[in-house]
């Protein structure tokens, strides 16, 4: 998913998943970038390392050309933080490119 010229597209979604909550919000834009805001309890969830969660969500800003941004507002369990920051930035993403009823993303581009 390249941004083109007629981009400028935005979503945000929470997820709550038990006792943790978190939130994404993505502006489809063509200018990357990443703020990440989230603490991990546990170092490791099973095999995967948590701190690898931020580095996945930068490659990803990154290499689409959007900007993201990721909180988990809060949590006792790294394994319920990590799910959340993965399903809210899947929904946003996903809010960001929804058409509306003309067939088109939802945009301000070129109107304001």
């Amino acid at each position: 998913m390249r941004p083109t010229a007629a981009s400028g597209c935005f979503g945000s979604f929470y997820v709550p998943m038990d006792e943790a909550l978190a939130f994404a919000s993505v502006d489809v834009s063509g200018r990357p970038f990443l703020v990440f805001d989230a603490d991990f309890p546990q170092e490791r969830c099973g095999g995967y390392d948590c701190a690898m969660t931020v580095e996945f969500m930068r490659a990803l800003a990154f290499n689409a050309g959007i900007t993201l941004h990721l909180k988990a507002l809060y949590g006792d369990n790294s394994h319920h933080i990590t799910e959340a920051l993965y399903k809210a930035a899947a929904h946003a993403l996903k809010a960001a490119v929804k058409r509306n009823d003309s067939g088109k993303p939802l945009s301000t581009k070129g109107v304001l």
